[in-house]
């Protein structure tokens, strides 16, 4: 049989590691006590991954530890002394989310396997490519994409692709949600998401009340069972249960029937089907009131959303503790036969091998091979002290057999001790303990070498085949433009107009979306001027009309780029070709990875007609070390701060990207865009735009995108921009974030340019703040003095 998907489960402590091998895992997902998105779990002592990594490895199967939260600096000097005994020892792969960290961990742990988390936010082939090119193996992509999405990164990118298959579901994309870290301090980034999804919420329209309070925000839980035929035939490579934050029983009751079924499906795919009580079972454990499949057969909708109740149900007790006798121990240890001899004058030997006879018996654990049935390891040998002759009472059988029969703690469980003995010899019985754990652990060591070998080996061939493109460690020459994504390695690659545009003051830049904020932009003298993409491409004319020669002007792309966005991105490549507009526009702002490929991409190509655009990464395209900034300084030309870091943070790394080359750009004024959202608002209030109940033209903006308001408990109005060119929402905080006050940190951040984003303000506010008066009565200087944990 070929490669079977791996089912990968979740472990926030000991306990539920246990409890997911026993089900059937063939692969387990931790975090340790640093770095981990759920740093409110249990989590694991550095011991008890070393026990945990050799747990698996001796079984056939594998560990992943997450490295997924954004690092700040002086964690990222922890990092080398935090994995070094974890990669010594074997570890199968790192989950990362930090762009910093995962150059890092490319560069000082050679052949480490690096997993891209779904908070990396990678939407499409693209981004899955740059990523690949970083080194990358796998790619765990986000959850709102559709199935025809998640194979065509796979297939195009060439890299394995880990998918959610059940558990809990966040509202907003992944690694694109500062809900919680702006309004509590909480930051999910950080692992410390406090869940404001899951409180309660009205969708107003104006004065309108659109919807009565309930839970807008609350995703049911994902459920696959009966669409897992669909997934396997994708050719997903990994199945990943959430839940490091729930109990044991749960990773492991939700293991064993995703490995029941799995099993089935592989059995005989045609009499697949999925029996009541094991949907009931799975409902009986951590459920919401309701579940669902997902975003693989679509790309939103109200039947999503648990609106009356989101928080769990309860749990079957009985079906715990059933679960609990069932999984939650120490796995089965492995039969073993001893063969000894000993002979007066020569060392005392011993070999050990498995047990033949019991090995079914024994196979708590699949094959090393995934589907892949070679012996792991056959036997082996050690040797111990010296057998002297007898003075009074010789060695006897019984007493050899006795003492090397005690197996302890260890993985192993002696069924058989044959002894041969030469002359009347004698050895303390100090010396026969000794041998029996040096044997026992050349045993495990052997056998944990040998799955990997047999893993390893099974790569290669699939390798080989064409299964999988996936390239772990692949070193890239920093000067190959691959798929056509420029990297940036000439500083002096531009021409002298864009050089001019480059050298960026400390005057105001303003990012605009409809043409009144434009107009107060070129009014007011900004440096810069950042324009909505989709705000070009609908009122090009206009745009341009308002538009002063004079005016150094960047295309902002759209938060999310997917599959659905390709003729989009096509009209863009063709108008940008225009040569009127590749004289007005001078470089582009990316906000994602996606985004980030695309653009370069365009540089290669503008690049042989008139010097390549300048790039600039959004606050979102997150660069929070140095580390970080060295990534992205591959491919942009300036980032911009995100929105988590204090003032002392932002300005060590503002200059070690000055060292690098790399311009910094604070945004001092915004609302910050807190969710992006596949699913939409307006759908689940029954007033989408392409339903009867449409919204009508006083709800929408000035630049043609719909607006409406989430209130929350204590009557306080989100506003939320409904995107619907790319079919994603945008929650704004309710107050402006602004810098105005915070004078000794702007000074002390000491940036190349400030910049104001403006969203839903009004043309003549926007003017007003440009020339400093600051027209509003409430604000947030947000992380500014204070950072998050």
């Amino acid at each position: 049989m070929g490669k079977q998907v791996e089912l990968l489960a979740p472990a926030g402590n000991y306990e539920a590691f246990l409890g997911a091998v026993n089900a059937g895992a063939d692969a387990v997902y931790l975090g340790g006590e640093r770095f981990g998105a759920r740093a409110y779990a249990d989590n694991f002592k550095a011991e008890e991954i070393l026990r945990a990594l050799h747990v698996a490895h001796f079984y056939g199967k594998k560990i992943y530890l997450t490295v997924n939260t954004l690092l700040k600096e002086r964690e990222l000097a922890m990092l080398f002394e935090y994995l070094s005994p974890f990669y010594e020892a074997g570890l199968d792969g790192v989950i990362v989310q930090d762009l910093g960290a995962l150059r890092y961990m490319r560069e000082h742990f050679p052949g480490l396997s690096l997993h891209a988390s779904t908070q990396m936010t990678v939407t499409g082939t693209r981004g899955a490519s740059l990523l690949k090119e970083a080194g990358v193996s796998r790619i765990v992509p986000a959850r709102e994409l559709s199935l025809q999405e998640v194979q065509k990164i796979r297939k195009e990118a060439g890299v394995e692709v880990e998918c959610f298959i059940h558990g809990a579901m966040c509202y907003c994309y992944s690694g694109q949600c500062l809900f919680s870290s702006i309004l509590g301090g909480r930051s999910g980034n950080r692992g410390r998401c406090a869940q404001p999804c899951r409180l309660p919420y009205e969708i107003w329209e104006g004065r309108k009340r659109l919807t009565a309070e309930g839970y807008p925000l609350s995703l049911k839980d994902m459920c696959t069972l009966e669409y897992l035929p669909s997934l396997i035939g994708a050719g997903i490579d990994s199945f990943k249960i959430e839940g490091r934050m729930k109990r044991p029983e749960y990773a492991a009751g939700v293991t064993a029937v995703y490995r029941k079924y799995i099993d089935r499906y592989y059995e005989d795919s045609a009499c697949y089907q999925v029996e009541e009580t094991d949907l009931n079972r799975l409902k009986s454990l951590y459920i919401r009131s309701e579940i669902q499949t997902g975003y693989y057969e679509r790309h939103n909708g109200k039947e999503m959303i648990t609106l009356k109740k989101p928080g769990y149900e309860g749990s079957d007790e009985a079906l715990l503790r059933e679960i609990r006798e069932d999984y939650i121990r120490e796995p089965e240890k492995m039969p073993v036969r001893l063969q000894v001899r000993a002979a007066v004058g020569e060392p005392l030997r011993v070999k050990i091998m498995q047990d033949a006879h019991c090995k079914e018996k024994a196979n708590t654990f699949a094959d090393p091979g995934n589907g892949r049935a070679e012996e792991a390891v056959c036997f082996t040998e050690v040797t111990g002290e010296i057998v002297q002759p007898a003075k009074n009472a010789p060695l006897a059988q019984e007493d050899i057999r006795k003492h090397l029969s005690k197996t302890g703690e260890s993985l192993l469980r002696v069924t058989a001790c044959e002894v041969a003995i030469e002359g009347e010899g004698f050895v303390p019985v100090r010396a026969l303990n000794e041998l029996r754990r040096k044997a026992v652990a050349a045993f495990e060591t052997a056998s944990c070498e040998a799955k990997t070998t047999l893993r390893a080996g099974r790569a290669t061939d699939e390798k080989e085949a064409g299964v999988t493109g996936a390239e772990t460690g692949k070193s890239v020459d920093p000067g190959d433009d691959g798929e056509g994504f420029r990297k940036n390695t000439n500083k002096n690659r531009l021409s002298q107009s864009v050089d001019k545009a480059k050298q960026v003051s400390t005057s105001a830049h303003a990012l605009v979306s409809t043409t009144e904020q434009l107009h107060a932009a070129v009014s007011c003298g900004c440096g810069r001027i950042y324009i909505e993409s989709d705000l070009f491409l609908r009122e090009r004319e206009v745009v341009l009309s308002i538009l002063k020669q004079s005016c150094v002007c960047y295309l902002a792309l759209p938060y999310i780029l997917r599959e659905r966005d390709e003729a989009y991105l096509r009209r863009l490549k063709q108008v940008l070709r225009e040569p009127e507009i590749c004289s007005r526009i001078q470089g582009i702002l990316v906000r994602s990875l996606e985004g980030l490929a695309y653009a370069a991409g365009l540089s290669v190509e503008r690049g042989a007609i008139s010097g390549v655009f300048s790039l600039a990464a959004d606050a979102g395209l997150y660069c929070f070390n140095s580390e970080a900034a060295a990534f992205l300084a591959d491919y942009v030309d300036e980032i911009t701060l995100p929105y988590e870091l204090n003032a002392n943070e932002a300005a060590h790394l503002a200059r070690a990207a000055k060292k690098r080359g790399v311009s910094v750009n604070l945004i001092v004024y915004s609302h910050i865009p807190m969710m992006i959202t596949a699913n939409c608002l307006a759908k689940t209030a029954d007033v989408c735009q392409n339903g009867a109940k449409g919204l009508g033209k006083t709800e929408r903006s000035a630049g043609g995108e719909r607006q409406i308001f989430l209130k929350d408990r204590k009557e306080i109005a989100f506003p939320v921009v409904l995107n619907c060119d790319h079919c994603y929402n945008v929650l704004y905080n309710a107050v402006p974030y602004s810098l105005h006050a915070a004078v000794k940190e702007r000074e002390r951040i000491d940036v190349s340019a400030c910049r104001y984003d403006f969203t839903i303000e009004a043309g003549e506010v926007c003017e007003q703040i440009l020339n400093g008066t600051y027209v509003f009565s409430a604000y947030t200087a947000g992380h500014c003095r204070r950072g998050v944990e």
